[in-house]
């Protein structure tokens, strides 16, 4: 065996899900959603990898793969991502069946653009 061969760690295949999922591998859905948080928001393009990079600190080839759902992002990394992502954080309160605070967060987010919006006819009409 090569050296490269000897130092490679190998996931396992048993344990347990954390996840529910349809398929067989909950990790495999959990990528499969966190990639599809991150497509809405930074869209699909290769420039959207780079953005994610900066924000993150993460190695290119890693957020690619992010992206391609080969693999989730780290803890760390994906509480970055939620700090800076609306999708990914929904996406990830969604997960955890935390569906009343992605409303709650909903309604904020509305009451406040109707406020602007307000604030706005306010001005127009002064």
């Amino acid at each position: 065996m090569s050296s490269t061969q000897n130092d490679r760690k190998l996931r396992s295949n048993y344990g347990r899900n954390l996840l529910p999922s349809h398929t067989s591998d909950g990790v495999d859905r959990f990528a499969e959603t966190i990639a599809g948080a991150l497509r809405r928001e930074f869209g699909g393009v290769p420039g959207s990898v780079k953005q994610v990079v900066r924000i993150t600190g993460a190695n290119e080839r890693a957020v690619r793969n992010w992206f391609e759902a080969r693999n989730a992002p780290s803890g760390e990394n994906l509480v970055i991502l939620m700090g800076r992502s609306d999708e990914v954080l929904e996406t990830v309160l969604q997960l955890a069946g935390r569906q009343e605070l992605v409303a709650a967060r909903r309604l904020s987010g509305a009451r406040d653009k109707l406020r602007e919006m307000l604030e706005l006819m306010d001005d127009l009409q002064s």
